[in-house]
C-alpha cells in the first residue's frame, strides 16, 4: 500500500511511567536495556504463538566471532554443507524454530508488547523475518564477487507456474535501429547496460541508482543550466528511461518518446480509458515505465502500467504490439501502480491493495513480457498447510495487504533473484485479529525471477501497528566486511534503521539485535515484544521524543514555539518510550492520552529508497523526521475514521485530539495563527528541534555514518534559521563525477552535494516541488544530462 499524506510530530513524558530495566545478551555483549512501559506489568498474551521461545542461530561460520540473530516462526535450523563450498552453519528454509520474545540467549517473560502505529496509507509496511538460505552449494567463481556462491534448493510457498506461447510482434523502423544497437543479442538484461542509458526507474537491474557518467562533476556542477523541458498532463512523480538518447515517461493517459537532448516530441501514445470508467480513470502509472530490449526475434518494448492493465508498446513507434495479451495490453487483475520490473523474459510487478483487513491478496506476480501469459504469483500470506501460516493465528483468511506497492524490485542477475518488498498488513493500526509475526509482511523475500521459487526472507518489523512498512526492497553492491568479500542489498526504509543483509542467504553483515519495545494496552491486541534493530547503524532520523525536545523561540520562532506548547498541553501531553512506542488505548469520555510516533507513517526513508555508489561502497538516503500522533479507541460504527475501518468491523482504529483519523502530527503554523475553522495559517513546521530532514552517506562495509547534512529549507522561518530540513519520500542519485543530486524537498530545490564530504555544489529554483528521484543519461549528441520531474514538468540540466 503507498502512502500519501506527510506530517510533522513529537511526544512527552509521563510522570506515571514506570522503567523497566532488563539485562539482555546478545551475540555475546551483555548491556542494559532501558525500556519505559505505560503499564508496570506487562499485558500477557494467551496466544501459544505468543508463548514460544527464541532461539539463537549461529551463522558466518565457527572461526569467527559468534553472531546470533533471533526471530521468531522461522524455519530454520543449522547445518554443514556437504562439501567445504559454502558458509558452515548456513540457514534451511525446511526445518522449523519456535520463537517467543526474548533477546540474545536470554529468554524473557512472553509479555504483550506492542509497536507504535504508524499513519500511512499509500506508503509501504516493513518486518524482519529470519534469513532462509542454501541446501546446497555449487564451487564456482562468481562473476561480481569472485567467491564461492550457493544455490538456493528449498521448497516453493506458493507460487503458480503458467506455460505461455511465444509469440513474434512486428518492428518498428527508423528509432528501431536505434534501440537495436542498443539491445544485446541475447535478449538478457545484466547490469552492464551502456553508460548513457538509464533503463528502469532505477537505472539497472541492482537498483543502485548509479550513473557511470563523470563529464558533470565537483568541478564544473556550478555550471549546470537548464537545457529543456517538457510539461506533462498533471501531476505525477515519474522517472524517465533513457535508451540510446531517447527518452519515455508516462504523461497522464498517454506514454511519451522524446530526444532526450532537446526534449523534442517523437511519438505518444493515448491509452484508451477502460469502457464504462469515470473521467480521469485509465491513465497510466505516474511512476514511470519499463524498457525491454527484446530477445533478437522481437523488438524492443515499453512496457507500462494503467491501473489493471499492463500495457506493451513498440519502443520505435509507440504502438501497441501486435500478440501481447489483446492489442498490446493485458489485465492482470488485481491493479499496480509501480513500473514492471523486467529481467531476460519476465515481467514482475506487485499489487495495489486497499488498507482494509478483508480484501484482495497483495501478491507480485510475473509474466511474460513476450506474451503477457502469466508465469507465477508468490502467496504473501500463506494459506493453510503453507510454511509460516501459524504466524497470522486465524487471521490469514482473506487478509488484504502484505502487498508489493513499491514501484520496482532489485534483482540480481547472476544468481538469477528478486527481491520483493513486502508492505505491512492490513489493517494499519489494529491487529488483535491477526496474533503473531505475519510473514510474510514487512519482509524482503528472495525468490527465483522466472520461477517464483521462495529462497529466503528478512523480516523488519515483528506484527506491523505503525504503517512502518517496506517501500523499497533496497539496492544491491558487493562489500567487504570483516576482511570478505559480501554479496549485499543495502535497505533503509519507514523506520529509518539500515540494513545490509547477504543477498545470497538473507543474514545481516552487520548485528541486528532483537531489542524489547514497548507494550500497549488496547483491548486484544497482540504485541510483540522486540523488534530488529541494527547494532552499528544509527537511525537515519529521529525515533524518540522528550518534553525538553520541543522547539523553542531560538529554534524558529516565538510564535511558533507557544503554539508548539499550547497543543502539547491540549493533547494531555505525547508519550513516547523509545522506538517502537505503541498507541495506546483511550476511553470515550476520559482526558486525552495521546501517543507521538517517531518517524511517523511517512518518515523515514520513504519510496525514495537508496541510492548506491558501488565504487566506494557509500549508501545515500533522504529520510525525513516526520511524526504521528493520535491514540487507539474503539470505533464507534456510526462515524467515519480512516480508510482502512471504514465499511469493516474493526473494532479499534486511530483517533486523536484533533479528530478520528489517522493523519495528525505534531506540527504548528511558524505565525502561531490558525483560523476561525482552526486550520493553520501559513507554512507549518515541526514542533520538536531541527533537523527535520536529512540526506546521509553510510559507508557500507562499516555501517558507521560518513557524513550527514540537513536537506531542505523552511523560507518562512527567520534568516539563519531556514536550513532545518524539510520533508520528502523522494531519494537521492549518486554519480561518478562524485556527486549526488536529489529533489525530493517541499521547497522546490533541486541540489547537487560533494558525494564525499555532504557539502552542497549546486541549486536550482523549481517550479514546483521535486517529490521525484532524479536520473542522469547521455543524449545521442554526447552531452551528458541530469534531470528530474518537478510536480509535473521534466526539467533536463546540462553544462552551459
Amino acid at each position: 500500500m503507498i502512502g500519501i499524506a506527510q506530517k510533522l510530530v513529537w511526544i512527552h513524558r509521563l510522570s506515571d511511567v514506570s522503567e523497566i530495566q532488563s539485562a539482555n545478551s546478545v551475540s555475546g555483549v551483555e548491556r542494559s536495556q532501558s525500556v519505559k512501559l505505560y503499564n508496570k506489568s506487562p499485558i500477557r498474551n494467551a496466544s501459544p504463538i505468543n508463548r514460544r521461545p527464541y532461539r539463537s542461530l549461529r551463522i558466518r561460520g565457527q572461526k569467527q566471532r559468534v553472531r546470533r540473530v533471533n526471530y521468531c516462526n522461522g524455519r530454520v535450523t543449522r547445518r554443514r554443507s556437504p562439501s567445504s563450498a559454502g558458509p558452515a552453519g548456513a540457514v534451511s528454509a525446511r526445518s522449523r524454530v519456535k520463537c517467543p520474545r526474548g533477546r540474545g540467549d536470554r529468554k524473557e517473560p512472553c509479555g504483550r508488547r506492542r509497536l507504535f502505529d504508524s499513519y500511512l496509507l499509500i506508503l509501504p509496511r516493513m518486518l524482519r523475518p529470519v534469513a532462509q538460505a542454501t541446501n546446497r552449494c555449487q564451487s564456482r567463481i562468481s562473476l561480481l564477487n569472485r567467491t564461492k556462491s550457493c544455490k538456493a534448493e528449498t521448497s516453493a510457498l506458493t507460487w503458480k507456474r503458467v506455460e505461455g506461447n511465444r509469440m513474434r510482434a512486428a518492428g518498428g523502423l527508423g528509432l528501431a535501429a536505434i534501440l537495436a544497437l542498443a539491445a544485446p543479442a541475447t535478449g538478457q538484461q545484466t547490469d552492464s547496460i551502456p553508460a548513457g542509458d538509464w533503463r528502469s526507474i532505477n537505472r539497472d537491474l541492482a537498483s543502485t541508482r548509479f550513473s557511470p557518467l563523470d563529464e558533470i562533476n565537483k568541478s564544473n556542477v556550478s555550471n549546470l543550466v537548464e537545457a529543456w523541458s517538457y510539461p506533462l498532463r498533471g501531476f505525477n512523480t515519474a522517472v524517465p528511461v533513457v535508451v540510446g538518447g531517447v527518452m519515455y515517461f508516462p504523461a497522464g493517459s498517454r506514454v511519451v518518446a522524446v530526444n532526450a537532448d532537446t526534449g523534442a516530441e517523437i511519438w505518444s501514445y493515448e491509452h484508451p480509458r477502460p469502457e464504462g470508467a469515470a473521467a480521469g480513470a485509465g491513465g497510466v502509472s505516474g511512476r514511470g515505465v519499463s524498457y525491454w530490449p527484446g530477445d533478437g526475434t522481437l523488438a524492443p518494448r515499453i512496457m507500462a502500467m494503467a491501473g489493471s492493465q499492463m500495457i506493451a508498446l513498440d519502443a520505435a513507434t509507440g504502438q501497441p504490439v501486435a500478440g501481447f495479451g489483446q492489442n498490446g495490453t493485458i489485465d492482470v487483475g488485481v491493479p499496480y501502480g509501480g513500473t514492471p520490473t523486467i529481467f531476460r523474459n519476465v515481467a514482475v510487478i506487485g499489487a495495489a491493495t486497499l488498507e482494509n483487513p478483508i480484501g484482495v491478496p497483495g501478491n507480485p506476480r510475473a509474466f511474460d513480457v513476450r506474451t503477457g501469459a502469466k508465469l507465477w504469483e508468490f502467496q504473501t500470506v500463506p494459506k493453510a498447510g503453507e510454511p509460516y501460516n501459524e504466524t497470522w493465528g486465524n487471521g490469514w483468511k482473506g487478509r488484504s495487504g502484505a502487498n508489493m506497492w513499491a514501484f520496482a524490485a532489485p534483482v540480481d542477475a547472476e544468481r538469477g533473484l528478486i527481491y520483493l518488498p513486502i508492505s505491512g498488513p492490513a489493517a494499519n493500526y489494529y491487529g488483535g485479529d491477526r496474533p503473531g509475526t505475519n510473514l510474510f509482511a514487512n519482509s524482503i523475500v528472495a525468490v527465483d525471477i522466472e520461477t517464483g521459487e521462495y529462497k529466503w526472507h528478512y523480516q523488519t518489523v515483528h506484527h506491523d501497528l505503525w504503517d512502518i512498512d517496506m517501500p523499497t526492497a533496497g539496492a544491491l553492491l558487493n562489500v567487504t566486511v570483516n576482511g570478505r568479500s559480501e554479496p549485499a542489498i543495502a535497505h533503509a526504509g519507514k523506520s529509518s534503521y539500515f540494513y545490509l543483509l547477504d543477498r545470497e542467504t538473507g543474514e545481516p553483515l552487520h548485528p541486528v539485535d532483537e531489542v524489547p519495545v514497548p507494550v500497549g494496552d488496547v483491548p486484544g491486541e497482540y504485541y510483540h515484544p522486540t523488534q530488529p534493530i541494527p547494532r552499528v547503524t544509527p537511525a537515519l532520523s529521529r525515533t524518540t521524543l522528550t518534553y525538553d525536545d520541543i522547539v523553542t523561540a531560538e529554534d524558529t520562532t516565538p510564535e511558533h514555539a507557544a503554539a508548539c506548547r499550547k497543543m502539547w498541553d491540549d493533547a494531555g501531553g505525547y508519550l513516547n518510550y523509545g522506538p517502537f512506542t505503541p498507541f495506546f488505548f483511550h476511553r470515550k469520555g476520559t482526558p486525552p492520552r495521546s501517543t507521538i510516533q517517531l518517524p511517523g507513517g511517512t518518515g523515514g526513508v520513504n519510496w525514495g529508497g537508496v541510492a548506491v555508489d558501488p565504487q566506494s561502497g557509500t549508501v545515500f538516503a533522504n529520510a525525513q523526521a516526520t511524526s504521528l500522533v493520535g491514540w487507539v479507541e474503539r470505533k464507534e460504527t456510526t462515524e467515519s475514521y480512516s480508510f482502512d475501518a471504514n465499511d469493516t468491523n474493526q473494532a479499534y482504529d486511530r483517533a486523536s485530539v484533533n479528530g478520528k483519523g489517522p493523519f495528525f502530527s505534531f506540527s504548528a503554523p511558524v505565525s502561531g495563527k490558525y483560523d476561525e475553522n482552526g486550520r493553520a495559517v501559513g507554512a507549518q513546521a515541526p514542533c520538536y528541534r531541527p533537523p527535520w530532514g536529512q540526506l546521509t552517506a553510510v559507508d557500507a562495509a562499516t555501517g558507521q555514518i560518513k557524513w550527514q547534512v540537513p536537506l531542505g529549507v523552511i523560507e518562512e522561518l527567520p534568516e539563519g534559521k531556514q536550513l532545518v530540513g524539510n520533508s520528502g519520500s523522494a531519494g537521492p542519485t549518486v554519480t561518478a563525477g562524485g556527486l549526488v543530486f536529489v529533489g525530493a524537498t517541499n521547497d522546490k530545490r533541486f541540489r547537487a552535494f560533494d558525494a564525499g564530504t555532504g557539502q552542497q555544489l549546486w541549486e536550482a529554483q523549481l517550479g514546483n516541488n521535486a517529490n521525484a528521484n532524479p536520473m542522469s543519461y547521455r543524449g545521442q549528441s554526447g552531452k551528458q544530462y541530469v534531470a528530474i520531474n518537478a510536480g509535473g514538468t521534466i526539467v533536463a540540466y546540462a553544462l552551459r
